[in-house]
């Protein structure tokens, strides 16, 4: 049997069914253990707690499978959990009007390392961590299971592989992928990039928030910062805005952000796409004097690690006083935070001093978090990881 014995105290979190173990919570190993293998955790008592993969290069040593004793890590138990995803989530294609949504969100659905998302007939995964990588081929059984006709395509490209001593990796594991494919969601068509676009190529996690920020935008003019492929804007123009500039670093994004607009018979003549640094055009249009009625900030994961979110709370600061002050009056103002280490109410505080320093009034009308198919579990606060403000000014 191999098996990993906890320290005295250290079988808590297990207790509470949290699904890490980090390495120094560890007492001992027993057997010769690979990178990915299921082992039993177990108390410093003995007693058994879990079923987890075993992860030897990374701080979190070990990220639970199963709680039950008699569970087996097989083909089954992946089909199990995807089907039990499914069940969960089948409701929010008809409430949001759309064929593209998260079928696995890692722990928060209880399968650590492993994100699976629906575009259409096009399945894309991601397998971030030792134990999903040892299981690729479960994985992708346990997928054409409920997607037989299904291209899968892995977008494993992503930094903290190496955590888990992973090499970054993209390959197409069913069918023939094509370059890209339309979605739709909340009446709105959208052109997912399945090659270049970030994650698995769409940001699924913010659909409730673009119907929301639609809502502020009719009659409008709206800044649109970070733009990505331009859905916020999109979205607003569909809405009724009159004037709309997405901002983006990425040139790329911007010129998908411009099909977007056509393939949706939008009034193109409203929509500028900018290839700029988004702080310094805002501080561009601070000292022009430029002002606008609604600005959308959906910046980059600033917080990389508990490290940096000093200097990462400077930078939302930053962000958020320069947009501020770029309001007309009754403004609206949606501000964003991807980073999982972000606290709600530190965001909040930081736009709120940021309001200060910009010498205008803010009320926080509503707070925003991510797509239900992104769901936040109770066993797993870590899983809480996007936070969102709508600020009248």
């Amino acid at each position: 049997m191999t098996s990993i014995t906890l320290k005295i105290e250290r079988e808590k979190s297990m207790l509470r069914r949290h699904p890490w173990i980090f390495e120094g919570a560890i007492e001992k190993t027993q057997g010769i253990i690979r990178s990915g293998d299921t082992v039993d955790i177990l108390a410093s008592d003995g007693t058994w707690l879990a079923k987890a993969a075993y992860s030897p290069e990374s701080q979190i040593r070990a990220r639970v499978w199963s709680f039950t004793k008699s569970e087996v890590i097989d083909n089954a138990f992946f089909k199990r959990k995807l089907e039990q995803a499914l069940a969960r989530k089948l409701e929010i294609l008809n409430k949001y009007k759309t064929n593209a949504f998260r079928l696995i969100a890692a722990e928060a659905d209880g399968l650590p390392g492993i994100t699976i998302d629906v575009y259409v007939n096009i399945v894309v995964v991601q397998l971030l961590s030792a134990g999903a990588e040892k299981h690729r081929s479960k994985i992708l059984w346990a997928i054409l299971q409920l997607y037989p006709d299904a291209i899968v395509h892995e977008r494993s490209d992503v930094d903290v592989r190496k955590k888990e001593g992973l090499a970054p990796l993209v390959q197409t594991l069913h069918g023939e992928l094509p370059d890209s494919v339309i979605i739709e969601e909340n009446g709105v068509k959208i052109c997912v990039d399945l090659i270049n676009g970030h994650k698995t190529g769409f940001y699924l996690d913010q659909r409730e928030n673009r119907r929301i920020a639609a809502s502020y935008c009719n009659g409008k003019t709206v800044l649109n910062c970070f733009s990505f492929t331009g859905t916020f804007g999109l979205y607003a123009l569909a809405a009724g805005a009159t004037k709309i500039i997405n901002v983006d670093a990425s040139q790329s994004a911007l010129t998908l952000s411009a099909k977007n607009v056509h393939i949706n018979g939008l009034d193109e003549s409203k929509v500028t796409h900018l290839k700029r640094d988004v702080f310094e055009l805002l501080r561009e249009y601070k000292e022009a004097g430029t002002m606008f009625d609604v600005i959308v900030l959906d910046p980059p994961k600033f917080v990389s690690s508990k490290h940096n979110l000093s200097k990462a709370s400077r930078g939302y600061k930053d962000i958020n006083r320069l947009a501020l002050s770029l309001l007309n009056e009754n403004g609206t103002l949606l501000t964003f935070s991807c980073s999982g280490l972000m606290p709600q109410d530190l965001f909040q505080k930081i736009v709120a001093d940021a309001a200060l320093d910009a010498q205008r009034d803010v009320f926080f009308v509503q707070r925003l978090t991510q797509s239900e198919d992104h769901p936040i579990s109770g066993n797993f606060p870590e899983s809480y990881y996007l936070k969102g403000l709508v600020c009248k000014v």
